[in-house]
Order: C-alpha cells, then structure tokens, then sequence
C-alpha cells in the first residue's frame, strides 16, 4: 500500500462519510460488528437504546454508552440490587453479545423483546434470517445474524422506539495502525494524542453525530509507529411512519374502465344513487397470472377456487376456466397485498363473458359444484385415491411423493400455451406422480412367493398389471395401457433426446394434431380415469389383504 492510500486510510474520512450517511426507513442497519485484523486494523459497531430525554447528555461525549460485552443481567456487588443490563443508566441494549468468560464460544442474539414485538420467525428452521409478516401481509426480511455481524431493518427498530420513548445509538470505534512514520505521514508530533497535545479531548458534534478523530505514536506495539483512531456515537430518532395500505385500480367492464380494489370504496348495495361499484365485480385475468404461484409450491398453493400462501394467507378464485381467471374485485383489496395486486394487474384483461357455471354456483348461489378442469380433479381424486388406502389397506398403493418431489404435484395443470418445454415437463411429473411413485413393494405382499419370483426386475407397471390379474380385477387393461403409453412418452420424450421413436408415442396421444395444450388435457383425462379406476379397485376390498409367506 503506498503512502497515499495509507494516509487516506488513517484519516478514515470513509468511515465518517459512513456513519453520517443518510439513512432510509428500509435500510438493514449494522447494529453489531467485531471486525479485527490482528493490530492492523479494529472496528467495532455495538447500538444502545437511549431514552429520548437522554439524547443531548449522551452527544455531549463520544465515549459509548453502553459497552459490547455490556446488556447482560448481574447484581451490583456488595449490594442486594439487581440490573437488568448491566447498568444504572436507564440504556439498553438492542444485541446482545455473550461472550468474556463464558466456557463456550461467545455469540450474538437480538433483543428478546424487540423479536416478540415484532413477531419475528426464522424460515425453514434457519436462525441466521428473521422475518416479519408486515402491515400489507408480505413477508419482509428484518435482520441477518451472524457471530460478528448484526443488521436489523430500521424500520422495525424505529417502530418498537417510539412506544419505548427511546431512540437508536450507533456507536462506532475504529483503529487504523501502520508502519509509516509520523514523518512519513507528515504529522506534526505536537498533534499527536500520545505526544504534547491533547487532540482526543476536541469533540465535533453535527447535529445527532458527536465524533472524535486522533493520530497517536506508537511505541512497542510491534513495528507499528501510528494509529489512528475514530470515535463516532449517532442518534437516529423516530420519523413518522406511514401505515396506509395502497390499493391497485383494475379493469372492470369491456370499456376498459378501472376501478379501485380499496374494499371500503366498492358497494356492499347498489341503489339508484350510487356511485360505487359493486364489490362481487368479476375482474378477469390471463391464465399466466397463476404461473408465479404454481413455480414456487414451497411458498403457494393452487387448488380447487383457491391460492394461498404461508405469509399472506389465501385469496378465492375462479379458476375452472382453460383460459382464464376471475376474482372478484373486493377480494382483491381484501386479501392480496400490495405488491400481489401489483402482480395481478399485470395479467388484468377486458372481460369476456361471465364466471364459471361452478364458480358462480358455489359463490352466488351457494350450492354444491364439481370442477370440470381436468387438472383440478386429478387432483381431487389423488387425494381421494389417498384417503381410500388409509382406510381400505394399511399401505398407499402410490407411495406419497418425497419432499423433492412435492412440487411436482403442486405445479401440475393444464399449460397455458404449446411450448414443448411445458409439455415436457408435465409429462414428467405425471409420470412421477402415477408410474414412479407405484408401490411395488407393498403390491408384492400381494402375491404368492412364486410368482413374486417371476417379477423380479419387471417394472411397476408390470407389477400392477400382474397383481390385479391375480385378484381378478376386471377392467384393468385400458388403464394399464394408458401407463404404459404415459411411460414410453415420458422416455422417448420428456426423459431423453427425442429421437425417431418420439413422433409414433407423440401421434398417439395427439400432441400434433392436437398441440401441447390440447393434448395434455386428454392425457389428464386418462389420468384422471385411472386414478378413479384405482379408487374403485381398493375399495372393492380385493386388495386388502396380504398373501401368507408372500414376505
């Protein structure tokens, strides 16, 4: 490093810069920072809450008000008095950092009180993330931990202050050190904090900053001649804080015209004088709308009339349409947040005719009704086929799908559009779901020793085929004929390069003269016509039990 880049780094102009930057309601805040490298170089960063009538009195120094191993519970010695922090000051602590002379390795933790207030959880049993669900019902990231590194989201920090009557100190300590000369560094030797002058002792304040900045000469401390050390205490006090929800306008009629989604500015009543529109106002969507939620099972979930999500909770849909989807235009104020309108009104479209017979008798008229989207009764009646085998066998005939293999079930629909991509990879997830997930073990325990024998290295299929010919199930051909064909698409096809044998399977099930979205409709159908077949089969009872000496 030349000597100008070490003078630089001594002034420590940047850390300065730093800690009198503006700061915005959203901005992650370190609160808590051990950075050290050997001698060379120390920084420490350790935030106190300051009662609001402490505030001048604690920028009349620079000196910290509360120390990084400080914050923890002791009693005052020789004294039958107990602190809650540590100290008499009426401070607090924001981190807490256990450390010193405990037997294991020291670590960091958020005020307990500060993580109840808000409500903050850790995603996926992960401690180094905290997360709230805030005012609009988004998921909102408010603070990283790690061993020498804390940032809290301001805005939560500001929002417990004020009911607390507290404001937030960042307090700031660095040291810089180098092997250069005071005379290298063109220092006077009278400015320095350890020669003549006492240059520590000048306190600048800037408005909420107070900060003290010196040069000392060092002597035994290695080959290190100078240090520079920064001093810096901030308040961050309270800014008023917006809690009004936002609402998007979509389009309600085939004019084109838009209308708010606010729910306390859509009719409960149409009279005559009414200006309002009325809150059961379909408002209609592309069906890739529903794209986001089908590509994040972990987060969503699509079924039957219905999206939810684990963070802002669910929202009624018309979704028994091929081509698109309604919701009303209440429940779109009501319980999507503000960025998720956003994502709907990217898909909002003129509407074109009504909502479904069966969205519309089950939401209007309040009468039972089927789905007749192929996708959203496979799913039923997977679900159906489920419950029929815990209460017909005590086995699942199709082993539920691994937890790397969930998303497979959730994603499965009808595609949007002909991309082969697409198609290709709902072929794939059927076929996990029907024809990889066949219990062969459990079907097995079905059949006599002998024959089992004969089955070795066969596949499911096979397996299924043989045991429901050996109980005597009738009707079995058409689905077994179906797995097959889904098999041999699924390899010559979707699992591999598409090589000449693709174009015969794709004829079969229509995937040219059809197109994708057509052809895996039919294919749902199938599915669809198996899994209810399946259901009947376990019903009959003729599965239920096991053959002696089959084990």
């Amino acid at each position: 490093m030349n000597l100008d880049e070490e003078q630089k780094r001594l002034s420590q102009v940047h850390n300065l810069e730093e800690m009198r930057r503006e700061l915005r309601l959203t901005d992650m805040v370190t609160v808590f920072q051990i950075d050290s490298n050997g001698l060379y170089h120390e920084r420490w960063v350790y935030a106190a809450l300051i009662p609001d009538n402490q505030i001048e009195e604690a920028l009349s120094d620079s000196d910290w008000d509360l120390d990084i191993d400080d914050g923890l519970p002791c009693e005052v010695s020789g004294e039958i008095k107990y602190l809650r922090y540590g100290v008499e000051n009426g401070v607090e602590p924001l981190v807490i950092h256990v450390g010193g002379y405990h037997p294991v390795d020291p670590w960091v933790e958020i005020s307990e009180e500060f993580r109840l207030f808000h409500y903050l959880y850790h995603r996926d049993g992960k401690t180094d993330k905290y997360f709230r669900i805030d005012e609009g019902k988004e998921e909102v990231l408010v603070a990283t931990v790690k061993p020498n590194h804390v940032q809290i989201r301001l805005k939560e920090i500001l929002q417990w202050l004020l009911l607390k009557e507290m404001s937030l100190s960042i307090q700031f300590r660095c040291y810089e050190r180098t092997e250069h000369s005071p005379e290298e560094l063109e220092l006077d030797r009278t400015e320095l904090q350890y020669g003549g002058r006492e240059v520590w002792n000048i306190l600048h304040r800037d408005e909420l900053t107070c900060w003290r900045h010196s040069y000392g000469e060092l002597r035994g401390v290695g080959d290190y001649q100078v240090d520079s050390k920064l001093e810096v205490k901030r308040i961050i006090k309270l800014v008023p804080i917006s809690h009004e929800r936002r609402y998007v306008e979509f389009i309600i009629n085939a004019h084109g015209d838009e209308y708010t989604c606010d729910p306390e500015k859509v009719g409960e009543y149409l009279g005559e004088k009414s200006d309002l529109v009325w809150k059961f106002t379909p408002v209609h969507f592309c069906k890739q709308v529903l794209d986001k939620y089908y590509n994040e099972p972990n987060k969503y979930t699509v079924k039957d009339s219905i999206v939810s999500c684990r963070v802002w909770g669910s929202i009624k849909i018309d979704n028994h349409h091929p081509d698109k989807v309604c919701v009303f235009l209440d429940y779109l104020g009501r319980h999507l947040p503000y960025t998720e309108q956003l994502h709907w009104r990217a898909h909002n479209i003129i509407p074109e005719g009504g909502v479904s017979e069966t969205f519309g008798r089950r939401m209007i008229l309040g009468e039972w009704a089927n789905s007749d989207q192929p996708d959203l009764l496979f799913k039923q009646s997977y679900e159906q086929l489920q419950e029929a085998c815990d209460k017909y066998l005590d086995w699942q005939l199709l082993k539920p799908l691994s937890s790397g293999d969930e998303y497979r079930f959730q994603r499965l629909r009808i595609p949007v559009n002909d991309e082969q991509c697409h198609f290709d990879d709902l072929v794939q997830d059927l076929q996990t779901i029907l024809i990889e997930s066949i219990n062969v073990k459990g079907l097995k325990k079905l059949l006599p020793l002998e024959e089992k024998a004969n089955l070795k290295g066969k596949p499911s299929i096979k397996v299924l085929e043989k045991v429901l010919s050996f109980h005597s199930v009738g009707d079995a051909d058409r689905s077994i004929s179906f797995l097959q064909k889904l098999q041999a698409l699924r390899s010559k096809g979707s699992g591999h390069r598409k090589g000449r044998d693709y174009p015969k399977i794709a004829n079969y099930f229509g995937v040219d003269s059809l197109g994708q979205q057509e052809a895996f409709i039919a294919i749902l159908k199938q599915a669809l016509d198996t899994v209810d077949f399946l259901i009947s089969v376990v019903q009959s009872g003729k599965l239920g039990d096991k053959i002696e000496g089959s084990s």
